[in-house]
């Protein structure tokens, strides 16, 4: 998905298309990188269509959703998915195994700073939900380190605004 698709979906749809962009991006579908989303979610916001703030909370809220439905996945359908799922996308099961040893010593910290790290932040909630995590601090950790990643991304489309974007169009 490119910037031009994107923009024209920020304009057709307002600002559900932040919220569904995001869910997606963080139930880590391919196509939805997210070093592309935020910022011009943080454009969209300089340019008046919607307010910073509303957009920080749309993404937080799409972020935490997408996040509790991997987790959930993880909880409920346990190893019997992650194998399905390292089979269907096998580059991914070494970021798998690392991500549950990562939870497994650092725990709740381990979720905040994985959720810092491009790749690992989409990919640790099933992890998560395999090991059981208490749900409450799971979503503590995933909230917090979601506001940071999206905070600096969101923020840099917003202070850059349109000379970013007249880089790309």
């Amino acid at each position: 998905m490119d910037v031009n698709v994107l923009t024209d979906y920020f304009y057709r749809y307002g600002n559900i298309i932040i919220f569904i962009i995001v869910f997606l991006e963080y139930m880590n579908m391919p196509g939805f990188p997210s070093g592309v989303i935020m910022p011009l979610a943080g454009i969209w916001s300089s340019q008046g269509n919607v307010g910073f703030i509303t957009t920080m909370v749309l993404s937080l809220l799409a972020g935490l959703c997408g996040s509790w439905a991997l987790y959930f996945v993880g909880r409920y359908g346990g190893g019997i998915f992650l194998k399905k799922y390292t089979k269907r996308f096998p580059k991914q099961k070494e970021v798998i195994d690392k991500t549950i040893e990562r939870i497994k010593t650092k725990s709740y910290l381990g979720v905040f700073a994985s959720k810092l790290i491009p790749v690992i932040r989409t990919v640790i909630s099933l992890p998560a939900g395999v090991l059981k995590m208490n749900f409450t601090g799971y979503t503590i950790a995933s909230a917090a380190g979601i506001f940071l990643w999206n905070f600096a991304f969101v923020g840099a489309g917003y202070i850059f605004g349109e000379s970013v974007l007249d880089m790309f169009l």
